[in-house]
């Protein structure tokens, strides 16, 4: 298309006849590979005028079009494709799509490169686009578009050479189009320039005012500010405008960091930024040891060729304010390093900086600035030009540089442990490393992916060839672990830096800083940083946003921080220096503190009949870091789950037993909520274990109650048996008649789920009497719903309509939601085994409305998989399927591998029933390999009796048996011999 449009195939050129032959043939291919629709077609032949015929007329070009390219060599290119026409060929073989990557690859070049491929790109053009072909509409913009490229390379080529220093070069051929383009204003600034070079200054001045007066005459405006600055520059000879010279480019990069390891992803992301017509600021910021520096270096000589003008580095020493390098000096040290004389350098750091854009100005540099300090270090630095690649380092976030200038931020954290392996092994070599693989995944792990600590360590065993990576792992495992990560003889170790950015803090920053080593969690809250240093919430969030910046803590969620644990280490010693041991000791009562007061507000948002317990602070209430509502409460102590166990041996360990058993037990009803139950176990553990070093029975029969309700939950049903026994004993000993009904009533639930029907109905029975007698109406209630739920698992669900209803009646009366939804989704059941399919639905979801509105996962799960399995009872199986597929979503979001394979049988229950045999195949067996974690012979025999009814299906009958064998096994072994019995009559 670059000149007349041809088609030459293997056998030949193809023989187009018309005009109109040429124009569809080129504006396919000008999309090869896209379809370009017939209306599309239409009006590139005919504009806006098309005759009645034009479709037909079309349809007979494109004929002779494909027979013409079939004999050249060029078969079945042209296909008819809905709604249009494409041709299938690929876009290096048409000129015009060769020319525009070449052009664009080019754009991205050093000048040397570029002016090579600019030429080869030129010379694909035979003449004017499109010269033989005869086109209307849009496809005139696309002829419009191609020539304007072609001038856009002619000015990309000369700028080149002029890069290269060839003007000259550049005189002899830019005049001629400039001749046919006068009032192009890049070619006339692209001309001015040479023949400035040149020494011919008054003809480019005259060049400048022949444009000017002709835009004047010929269109009523005047030159734009970028030639009108260059003609201004001219005039005062310009030492920025003189042609470079040859071999002086800066260089200044240091050399890469060795073994550089890692950072693909970040690497992929800055090498994207090459493509952007205006280039951002890049920042990579990150915490001391990250390998910030190391990254800029990297990339900077990664695309060192792309910057042909020069690379320029500095440090600013930001992290020490008595050393940071003024901007000043900073625009001194890149002006002299971009070929400024000293006695051109004006005083003033304004004029510098003029001056610096200036020399910037059309030149193609990298420059790096390490280790920023603050955004008025770097503001003066950004170029003028968006030819120029700024990359800042920083340890802190220069946020406020994003209000003024484009910015790319790259915030490091550590090393993934296979990166961190790989550096060891680049470092030690692969033979030391796989003498020791275990050691050497320790020692990457204990590094905890800092990479100035994994070099350190790499260091000390380099230097010591025979010495076991062993141990190192050991001397890292001791006390002074920041003090064996050095190396003698160099003064850069992990302790150093990280003291280069503890020390500049202003004082509340600081002080939360080491004071948050203390604490025992993962994450914690800036409301936490403001009471753990006895200041309001809002200080400390903002001491908190002072360190994020820094990155001396890190962003872990809204409002939310973590200490990488190098950092954490160094925190602890920061703070047995800087604090006394009375300060430390009050910064623990204060987080223990914290955590009472906030479970207690939150147990009483979610919970407030859970009562037994008010806890006794030896600080003031700090303030609530959350809205009092119960979806509020619930989310935040979601975000502290994985703080909860950890800060209840906290307490135990800082002699604060009453506080580690209450934490506990103010806990449950999130627990009861949410699910967790694995992680509950060790909460209650330690709860009991602070219990009996308290001598307290009431409190040590409660924790011991919570444990049984938590090994129940996780279906430890023996161990479930024997914690009951113990609490009931310490709840005689307190004379807790209250708690033994709480204690029989989880004893019973046992014996449910265990089958062993008539034991869990008798201590249902107790739970109710004890219950009624010592005056508590919801544990009386809760025991006679869960009764009416064993009769129905008993076979007799009408004799649980009456307890559950009572139930009900006085849950609704305490207001008690989460129970109420409790027991409408058992009442549901009932009617399920009594064949009323439309009351239990209509429980169901008033049970699911109700624990949804509540935010209780755990009660949401088993509404939907007993909804489910009405559904399967009326063979509606889509409905069944869609909520045993919600069910399934709950358990493993919960982690709660139990309901899990449960909701797992019934959703291959639900696919058998639809006729999806490899669905049903893929639940049942998953369910299969969920259940072996969790036992639970009666679960396991449900999953094996339909595995049996899909073989059968499927036609293997050996299959089917020794499924369904399994299953009575199984069932039998559950007390379900009704089960069992049906199973056997499938055979």
């Amino acid at each position: 298309m670059l000149g007349p449009v041809e088609a030459i195939g293997p056998t030949g050129r193809a023989e187009l006849h018309g005009a109109r032959q040429r124009a569809v043939l080129g504006v396919l291919a000008l999309h090869a590979g896209s379809v370009v629709p017939i209306p599309r077609l239409v009006d590139v032949l005919w504009g806006e005028d098309p005759p009645r015929t034009a479709v037909k007329t079309l349809h007979s070009h494109v004929a002779r079009i494909r027979q013409a390219l079939e004999d050249c060599g060029f078969p079945l290119v042209l296909q008819t494709r809905k709604p249009g026409y494409v041709l299938t060929v690929a876009s290096s073989s048409v000129d015009a799509l060769r020319f525009e990557e070449e052009l664009r690859a080019a754009k991205r070049s050093n000048p040397g490169q570029a002016v090579t491929a600019l030429r080869e790109a030129l010379r694909l053009w035979r003449g004017d686009a499109f010269a033989d072909a005869e086109l209307d509409g849009w496809g005139l913009r696309e002829v419009e578009r191609l020539q304007e490229l072609r001038l856009s390379a002619w000015e990309e080529l000369w700028d080149a050479e002029l890069r290269l220093g060839e003007h000259e070069e550049v005189l002899r051929e830019l005049p001629r189009l400039r001749a046919e383009q006068p009032y192009r204003e890049r070619l006339a600034a692209l001309h001015m320039l040479a023949l400035h070079r040149c020494g011919r200054h008054a003809e480019a001045l005259e060049t400048f005012q022949a444009v000017r007066r002709g835009l004047a005459d010929e269109f009523g405006v005047d030159p734009g500010p970028e030639l009108v600055e260059l003609h201004t520059s001219i005039l005062r000879r310009a030492p920025e405008l003189d042609a470079p010279a040859r071999g002086t480019a800066p260089a200044q990069l240091p050399a890469r960091v060795g073994h550089f390891t890692g950072r693909q992803q970040e690497l992929a992301s800055l090498d994207a930024l090459l493509d952007e017509a205006e280039p951002p600021v890049v920042v990579i910021s990150g915490a001391a040891g990250m390998g910030k520096s190391a990254l800029a270096v990297q990339w900077a000589h990664r695309i060192a060729d792309r910057f042909p003008d020069g690379q320029l580095f500095l440090d600013l020493a930001g992290h020490d304010p008595h050393e940071a390098v003024s901007p000043g000096d900073a625009l001194a040290h890149l002006s002299r390093g971009l070929g400024l004389p000293d006695d051109r350098l004006p005083d003033a750091t304004a004029e510098r900086a003029a001056l610096y854009r200036s020399l910037l100005h059309g030149r193609r540099c990298v420059i790096v600035a390490d280790n920023a300090g603050g955004v008025e270090q770097i503001l003066p630095l950004v170029p003028g030009t968006a030819k120029t690649m700024l990359i800042v380092t920083s340890r802190q976030t220069l946020a406020a540089l994003g209000s003024r200038h484009a910015v790319r931020v790259f915030a490091l954290d550590a090393l993934a442990d296979p990166d961190s392996m790989t550096l060891l092994t680049r470092v030690l070599g692969t033979d030391r490393v796989a003498r020791e693989p275990g050691q050497a995944a320790r020692l990457a792990r204990l590094c905890d992916g800092m990479p100035l600590a994994l070099r350190i360590a790499a260091a000390r065993l380099t230097g010591e060839p025979n010495r076991p990576i062993a141990e190192l792992t050991h001397e890292l495992t001791g006390a002074g672990r920041l003090e064996t990560l050095a190396v003698q003889g160099d003064s850069r170790t992990v302790k150093t830096v990280l003291a280069s950015a503890y020390l500049p803090l202003e004082r509340a920053p600081a002080r939360l800083f080491r004071l948050s080593g203390l604490i025992p969690g993962t994450s914690f809250s800036a409301a936490l940083g403001g009471a753990l240093c006895g200041v309001p919430a809002e200080a400390g969030r903002t001491a908190a946003a002072e360190l994020s910046a820094a990155h001396l803590i890190t962003p872990a969620g809204p409002d939310r921080y973590r200490l990488h644990d190098l950092i954490r280490e160094f925190a602890v010693a920061c703070a047995r220096t800087d604090e006394t041991t009375s300060s430390r000791a009050e910064a623990a009562d204060r987080l223990i503190d914290w955590y009472l007061h906030v479970a207690a507000e939150a147990n009483r948002i979610i919970d407030p009949n859970r009562d037994l317990v008010t806890p006794a602070l030896r600080h003031p209430a700090p303030g609530l870091p959350f809205p009092a509502e119960r979806r509020a409460a619930l989310a935040f102590l979601g975000a502290e789950r994985a703080n909860l166990l950890p800060v209840v041996r906290f307490a135990r360990e800082h002699g604060r037993n009453t506080a580690a058993w209450q934490l506990t037990y103010l806990l449950t009803s999130f627990y009861d909520t949410t699910g967790g139950w694995n992680e509950r176990i060790g909460l209650c553990r330690e709860g009991a274990a602070a219990a009996v070093e308290l001598d307290d029975p009431l409190a040590e029969a409660e924790m011991l109650r919570a444990l049984g309700a938590a090994y129940f939950m996780t279906r430890r049903l023996t161990d479930a048996l024997e914690t009951n026994a113990r609490a009931l004993k310490a709840a005689r000993a307190a004379g807790d008649l209250e708690g033994e009904g709480h204690i029989y009533n989880n004893t019973a639930n046992a014996y449910a789920a265990l089958r062993r029907f008539d034991e869990a109905i008798t201590a249902y029975q107790l739970a109710v009497e004890r219950c009624t007698s010592a005056g508590n109406r919801l544990g009386r209630a809760l025991s006679q719903r869960n009764l009416g739920h064993a009769c129905i698992r008993r076979g007799q669900p009408m004799d649980g309509l009456s307890p559950l209803t009572a139930a009900l009646e006085t849950f609704r009366e305490l207001g008690n939601a989460r129970l109420e939804a409790a027991t409408l989704d058992t009442l549901g059941e009932a009617y399920e085994e009594l064949g009323d399919h439309d009351v239990a639905l209509d429980h169901l979801g008033k049970a699911l409305a109700a624990s949804r509105a509540i935010g209780d996962r755990w009660q949401e799960w088993e509404s939907l998989l007993h909804a489910g399995q009405v559904h399967l009872a009326r063979k509606d199986f889509r409905a069944a399927r869609d909520d045993f597929d919600q069910a399934l979503l709950i358990s493993r979001d919960v982690g709660n591998r139990h309901s899990e394979a449960a909701a797992l049988d019934r959703l291959g229950r639900a696919h058998l029933g639809l006729g999806d045999l490899t669905a049903a195949r893929e639940s049942l067996e998953r369910g299969v390999a969920v259940r072996a974690g969790v036992p639970d012979p009666y679960e396991e025999a449900h999953l094996h009796r339909d595995l049996g009814d899909l073989e059968t299906r499927c036609g293997d009958t050996a299959a089917a048996a020794a499924h369904w064998a399994r299953a009575i096994e199984l069932y039998r072994r559950a007390n379900a011999t009704a089960d069992a019995d049906l199973v056997t009559r499938r055979g």
